[in-house]
């Protein structure tokens, strides 16, 4: 290869590089801002302003305001998954692994609350915008697997039910953390008591795993909690 042309090379590398870093700023700014004034209130000169570009470079990269939208969800939707990805929860101990699974979504609902606002504003929106992302199933087969492999492994060992499905099971762990995280601030006014401490919240994660367990168990003794 000859000068010029590694010269080209190096040139196009440090190109696309620039590229890839003007998309990253874009989407980190338009996270923020969509998870802080909604879909409508999410202008794209408060993102291009908060990212330090340009609104054309907004519709360079990404077409429209939806588009980046889009982004974003697949974004947070990817970055749960991968954080999943690294609990990788012992299915060979099925009541453990179920514990690890529903602890972890507690808690990394409670750490992102940009997660749980940009869900609100979707789902306000009846998921008109998810619904056309391409990578939409991607993001809940690693948990739809992990809780499988749980579930087959728990039976196998007699502590199961044998008529438990994977959907049902994941909506039965995600409902209530979203819940109580998404509401945490209008139920602690009506119910008189803050419920973003550390000891409701512990109070929470407990009654959520004994709830949960009780209901997948094949056999549970009346005296059964979690550890």
């Amino acid at each position: 290869m000859t000068q010029a042309a590694k010269k080209a090379v190096r040139g196009t590398g440090v190109r696309e590089a620039a590229a890839q870093a003007t998309r990253d700023k874009i989407l980190r700014a338009a996270t923020k801002v969509f998870a802080r004034y909604g879909y409508e209130g999410g202008s794209v000169e408060k993102i291009s302003s908060l990212a330090k570009s340009y609104d054309r470079m907004i519709y360079y990269y990404y077409g429209s305001k939806e588009g980046l939208f889009i982004a974003v969800l697949e974004g947070i939707y990817r970055r749960m998954d991968e954080a999943e990805a690294k609990v990788v929860p012992d299915p060979s101990d099925p009541v453990e692994a179920l514990k690890t699974v529903i602890r972890f979504k507690m808690d990394y609902y409670r750490r992102n609350p940009d997660f749980v606002n940009l869900l609100n504003t979707e789902n306000l929106h009846k998921g008109r915008h998810v619904s056309k992302s391409d990578r939409r199933g991607e993001y809940s087969s690693h948990a739809m697997q992990i809780i499988e492999q749980i579930l087959a492994s728990g039976v196998a060992q007699g502590l199961f039910r044998p008529d438990l499905k994977a959907r049902d099971v994941f909506l039965l762990i995600a409902s209530p953390a979203y819940f109580y995280t998404s509401n945490r601030y209008t139920l602690s006014a009506f119910l008189g008591e803050e419920l973003d401490t550390p000891e409701a919240v512990q109070h929470w994660e407990s009654f959520v795993i004994d709830s949960v367990l009780r209901a997948v168990r094949a056999d549970t003794p009346a005296s059964s909690q979690p550890a």
